[in-house]
């Protein structure tokens, strides 16, 4: 295991992923910052927190536990894209591209 939760590549990727969230929902209407664009956010910001969090644990059964955390969010994230679209809040091409991106990037 690497000593240091930066080095994991699915880290690096959840981090990409959450940075291309918080930008695809700039465009969000300003009455759902606290809404549904706040929660997306949140739940990409934790899918990284919860591998940094699972790789600083004490056992390879923390880690696992800690990367099923961390795909739940990613459902959420896909969860809350799949409403955004149907809102018309993000298109469905934009969409998609960031649900590839987590499945691919994230390999869960």
């Amino acid at each position: 295991m690497s000593n240091s939760y930066r080095d994991l590549i699915v880290w690096q990727k959840a981090v990409a992923l959450s940075l291309k969230i918080y930008q695809a929902t700039e465009a969000f209407p300003k009455h759902e910052f606290y809404g549904l664009a706040g929660q997306i956010r949140r739940a990409s910001v934790s899918i990284a927190c919860n591998i940094a969090e699972g790789q600083g644990r004490n056992s390879k059964g923390e880690f696992h536990h800690f990367l099923g955390m961390a795909k739940g969010s990613l459902l959420e994230v896909e969860t809350q894209l799949l409403i955004g679209t149907k809102l018309a809040y993000i298109s469905a091409p934009k969409s998609m591209e960031l649900e590839k991106i987590a499945k691919k990037s994230l390999g869960f």
